[in-house]
């Protein structure tokens, strides 16, 4: 009788990333967490052998010759009646190393509940439930596809994808190529069989996006959470610039919440050294785009951590960045200039210096995704370490509460005992007393030497949690934000949302031409952690309230530009440099935004009556 095969495989060691590669992309990677295909003796120790053809696994329960074959039988069962998508799915599945690897092409009947979410810059987002699951492995012994169930699936269309286009192929592709841990799983492709469009079978994650996540939160998100969240997100970048690519299209609405963050939206994803803006122009979201990129320069990995720097400014400010003003070209233009988000004076110094670090307008002054990671990875162990050690110290101060309540108790019986014995003859009492004394004093020098040792190892907890600058900041930071979160209504949150008509959130063609060089503005710099408009250096608080609003067509010197001014006399002029209530503007070339005007200086040319004057001015838009 013919043997039957057994699983023979290992239980999946979580120290190992759920993704092998055919070869080392970057020779200085040194992850151990990787196994590489060519390392068989690394893959037989961490998956096992295959209990049919007893080869090394090439992933977790996964052996890619064997599935290959049974993947190949069932072609001729399934089309999704395009010639290109169907050689995409069947190359995956004759390729995969591992099932989040291994496409499948999906009837859109074997989905229910399908409920529209939202629509991005380049398609629309469902949610559905596919009761059947997807595959998950071979179950050798019993000859059937195990499936993984999750509760609901995304479905994610291209705009015109009923043409199937080489955007929507690529995206696919990017999902093969990078896919680990922190990175948004492709499960297949279905279409709409109403609409014809093609849709991409995703991981759906339930908690919405980063600003989703921020705003619909009922409990603190302390800073201790965030910096875990952001490591996570770094590795989710150094994971895509590992193998070769860049993002080009990193925001927060493509940071998604899942038990924890992954990165989504790969469309835009593409080889770090394909060279593509100046034939297909500059894509993005104009707040999260590095002004090099803006001017129509190569997208870079560099140009993913400008967008990290803003992302994490948005998460730990939790404010959107440039919420209140136009996104457009006179934004892009201060963007050029140096002008960045408000850095919240509660975000803990250490991380508000990285966070400059990330948007540099010098490239080479940026970290790179390794170097990110690091640091957030210390950073979080420091912490988790330090809070460890006192969580230890809290359960021994309770064991030792119950220790001196024994002691208390075992006290009293002795006591009732010795009343009740004799005393000994007093000459044994002479003649044990010098060995009595002798034991005392031992036992008195042990005590102290206990006593010291635990003194020093408290010592040293606090020594660590005092030398531990990240834990100070974090720990005085977080006290200081959540007294401001519980005093916070839900009318306060649903402001810090409200957004300007012309702040655009969703991905679209960014051609501005002519702007400036990037630099580093000293101005913005030294102003970053003030409430006051960091462009409005000569101004303060007390001058006008509204300063604390972001700038638009002003840097901190002075310009000319025309507007149309509305005053109560009815007359523009240097009057209203004394009102206690600064005269009120409408911009004539950013579609009559208001204006607070503080010091207004007429440049000639003024009357009375005069409604339109060309002028001098520091103040904001708000």
């Amino acid at each position: 009788m013919e043997k039957k095969p057994k699983n023979l495989w290992k239980n999946y060691d979580t120290n190992y990333q759920h993704h092998i590669t055919i070869s080392a992309i970057d020779p200085t990677n040194e992850d151990e967490g990787i196994v590489y295909i060519e390392d068989l003796e690394k893959r037989k120790e961490v998956y096992g052998i295959c209990g049919e053809c007893y080869e090394p696994g090439t992933g977790q329960y996964w052996c890619q010759p064997c599935n290959a074959k049974r993947l190949k039988d069932n072609f001729k069962n399934w089309t999704s009646g395009n010639k290109d998508i169907d050689e995409l799915i069947q190359q995956s599945q004759l390729n995969a190393l591992h099932w989040s690897k291994c496409l499948e092409w999906i009837p859109f009947e074997k989905f229910q509940n399908i409920t529209y979410i939202a629509e991005g810059g380049f398609g629309k987002v469902y949610s559905a439930e596919r009761p059947e699951g997807n595959i998950d492995y071979w179950d050798i012994e019993k000859q059937i596809w195990v499936k993984q169930f999750h509760d609901k699936y995304a479905l994610k269309s291209l705009n015109n994808s009923s043409d199937i286009c080489s955007d929507f192929l690529n995206e696919i592709k990017s999902h093969l190529q990078i896919y680990l841990n922190e990175v948004i799983s492709c499960f297949g492709i279905t279409q709409d069989p109403n609409t014809k469009e093609y849709m991409m079978v995703l991981f759906y994650c339930d908690e919405g996006n980063l600003r989703n996540y921020i705003n619909e939160s009922e409990t603190y998100i302390s800073y201790r959470s965030k910096i875990d969240e952001l490591r996570t997100i770094a590795q989710g970048l150094l994971d895509i610039h590992n193998s070769g690519f860049v993002h080009k299209d990193f925001h927060s609405g493509n940071i998604l919440f899942y038990y924890g963050p992954f990165i989504s939206d790969l469309g835009m994803c593409q080889p770090a050294n394909k060279r593509t803006v100046k034939e297909e122009g500059t894509y993005g979201v104009l707040p999260y785009v590095a002004p090099e990129v803006l001017r129509g320069h190569q997208y870079t990995k560099a140009a993913d951590i400008y967008s990290f720097g803003i992302i994490m400014n948005e998460f730990l400010s939790e404010e959107i960045p440039f919420n209140d003003i136009p996104h457009d070209k006179l934004l892009a233009i201060q963007i050029c200039k140096g002008y960045r988000p408000k850095i919240s004076k509660d975000v803990p110094k250490l991380l508000a210096n990285l966070i400059i670090k990330c948007w540099d307008a010098e490239i080479e002054n940026r970290p790179t995704a390794k170097e990110l990671y690091q640091m957030l990875e210390k950073w979080n162990n420091e912490i988790i370490d330090i809070e460890g050690s006192e969580d230890s110290e809290d359960n021994k101060d309770n064991e030792d509460n119950e220790v001196n309540e024994d002691n208390e108790d075992k006290e009293e019986d002795n006591e009732d005992k010795e009343d009740k014995e004799d005393n000994k003859d007093n000459e044994d009492n002479e003649d044990n007393e010098d060995s009595e004394d002798n034991v005392d004093s031992e036992n008195s020098k042990d005590g102290e030497d206990n006593g010291d040792n635990e003194n020093n190892e408290d010592s040293e907890d606090v020594k660590n949690s005092q030398n531990s600058e990240i834990y100070s900041q974090v720990k005085e930071c977080d006290e200081i934000r959540r007294k401001k979160f519980e005093s916070k209504s839900n009318k306060d949150k649903s402001i810090n949302i409200q957004t300007h008509p012309q702040a655009i959130y969703t991905s679209r063609l960014l051609n501005f031409k002519n702007l400036p060089k990037p630099v580093n503005s000293s101005d913005l710099s030294s102003l970053q952690f003030n409430s006051a408009n960091p462009c409005s250096a000569q101004l303060s608080e007390s001058d006008d309230p509204l300063l604390a609003s972001n700038p638009s067509h002003q840097d901190s010197s002075f310009f000319a530009i025309s507007f149309n001014l509305v005053t109560k006399s009815g007359t523009g002029g240097s009057k209203a440099k004394n009102d206690a209530n600064p005269i009120r503007a409408t911009c004539t070339t950013c579609l009559g935004l208001l204006v607070p005007i503080v010091n207004l200086i007429p440049l000639g040319g003024t009357s009375s009556g005069t409604l339109t004057n060309r002028i001098l001015i520091l103040s904001s838009h708000y």
